[in-house]
């Protein structure tokens, strides 16, 4: 057994498991019956680059483990465009059939069929490979989509107070000082060590000399 195979196996292991993680999502779409704000659009585009994988791994020699995986991935993602139709409001559930049809089943159709028609066995694997990488792009790209719903759900500026409240936090850390008594002056009032730091100068309540003494002072004075 080669280590080629050995590491293909391991890859196409990992490409089933990275299928298999939009279950949960699934799954609450199932419970909730409603797919709220979820795109479909990243499986829309995962299923065509599996149709072009599974088709490379046809016709390329002993790739039956590539187009096996794949082929695995097409059913998936079939099943999971088929549950986003069955509980999409009916403006996401158009734009999802338009995009589906177009994308999963006209365009991989007319591409294979020329490719089969048109081509030698050797063209049509470098084909089928660029189609496949190409949508790999794209199909890894997609999930920026819910950058969307960040916009309009107005995510950015909780993250930005967010980051205001920690800069705030970092402010009191390096400035903040506890006040230290040194020393009480005449008229009982305790003047701190860091009263001037830096020429700031912080001020204790003012006392008029001249204002009237409160009955409680006038107490301790006749005592």
């Amino acid at each position: 057994m080669s280590l080629s195979f050995i590491l293909g196996l391991v890859g196409n292991i990992t490409t089933g498991l990275v299928c298999l993680a939009p279950v949960p999502t699934f799954w609450h779409i199932v419970k909730k019956r409603s797919t709220e704000e979820f795109e479909s659009i990243p499986y829309i585009f995962q299923l065509v680059n599996g149709c072009f994988w599974t088709y490379y791994g046809i016709v390329k020699l002993n790739s039956i483990i590539v187009a096996t995986v794949n082929g695995f991935s097409v059913a998936l993602m079939t099943i999971y465009v088929v549950i986003f139709l069955v509980f999409a409001p009916l403006k996401m559930k158009v734009r999802t059939i338009v995009l589906a049809v177009t994308f999963d089943i006209v365009f991989p159709l007319v591409a294979i069929s020329l490719s089969v028609l048109i081509l030698d066995r050797e063209m049509q694997i470098s084909t089928a490979g660029l189609l496949s990488a190409i949508f790999s792009m794209i199909a890894y790209g997609s999930p920026l989509s819910a950058m969307n719903l960040a916009l309009t759900a107005r995510m950015i500026p909780n993250v930005t107070g967010l980051g205001l409240g920690i800069f705030q936090l970092l402010l009191y850390a390096m400035y903040w000082k506890p006040k230290k008594v040194s020393s009480i002056d005449g008229n009982g009032i305790a003047v701190g060590a860091g009263d001037l730091e830096d020429g700031i100068a912080v001020h204790e309540p003012l006392l008029l000399p001249n204002s009237p003494a409160t009955p409680k002072q006038e107490k301790i004075d006749e005592q």
